[in-house]
């Protein structure tokens, strides 16, 4: 439990740093169509196949901006860089810092809490009220305390329907080592030097749209 807490404490922290150089740039993911009802993302990782349904209604404000940088191809290359077993596992740095430079600022409002934290579970990381940006974890147990964690709890947007073995098999060996700061700034060089075996997302794609 104390790990836990601390995992959560150091991921608000982290989550709460940002370059002072940032500076959003256009992308692609800014001129796509709005989010569907719902959607399937599949995501080909170095464990093999993830296939995850997000319901709009579940987060509205969270499930269009992951909509969008599925579309945008964010996440191609993003390492699962903190693993805590039996707890969650983390992504959404993105694998070229200055990608992640132009999305740092782009916070979105929140979304209240309308599904619960359950094992499988889809949700966007925050570092406290209305600071969502790209970060995303998956949960790997049922941890309804999240719900109401905070001031805000964080809201599930979608939910893994296939692949959750995969997900369970990610590398926890780093743990909750890999620096943030340091990922934001050097991007995935600084992983592959320091974190060798570190699973991987080698493409987000959005298979099936429901309008």
């Amino acid at each position: 439990m104390k790990q836990r807490t601390l995992f959560l404490l150091c991921m608000l922290l982290a989550l709460g740093c940002k370059p002072k150089d940032a500076s959003p740039s256009p992308s692609r993911a800014e001129t796509v169509a709005p989010a569907p009802d719902s959607f399937v993302v599949v995501l080909t990782t170095s464990r093999g196949a993830v296939t995850m349904r997000v319901h709009r209604d579940w987060a509205p404000l969270g499930a269009e901006r992951f909509y969008r940088l599925v579309q945008d191809g964010f996440y191609d290359g993003a390492r699962f860089f903190r693993v805590v077993q039996g707890f969650v596992v983390q992504f959404g740095l993105p694998a070229d810092p200055k990608l992640g430079r132009a999305w740092v600022s782009r916070v979105i409002p929140d979304d209240p809490v309308r599904h619960s934290n359950r094992r499988g579970t889809l949700v966007f990381a925050s570092a406290g009220p209305n600071s969502r940006t790209t970060q995303l974890f998956i949960n790997l147990a049922d941890n309804p305390r999240l719900d109401t964690f905070g001031r805000v709890g964080f809201p599930p947007i979608g939910e893994v329907t296939d692949g959750m073995a995969a997900v369970d098999a990610l590398n926890g060996e780093y743990g909750e080592t890999p620096s943030q700061g340091a990922i934001q700034q050097y991007g995935n060089a600084y992983l592959e030097r320091e974190y060798p075996r570190l699973d991987y997302i080698r493409t987000a794609r959005v298979a099936r749209e429901w309008r």
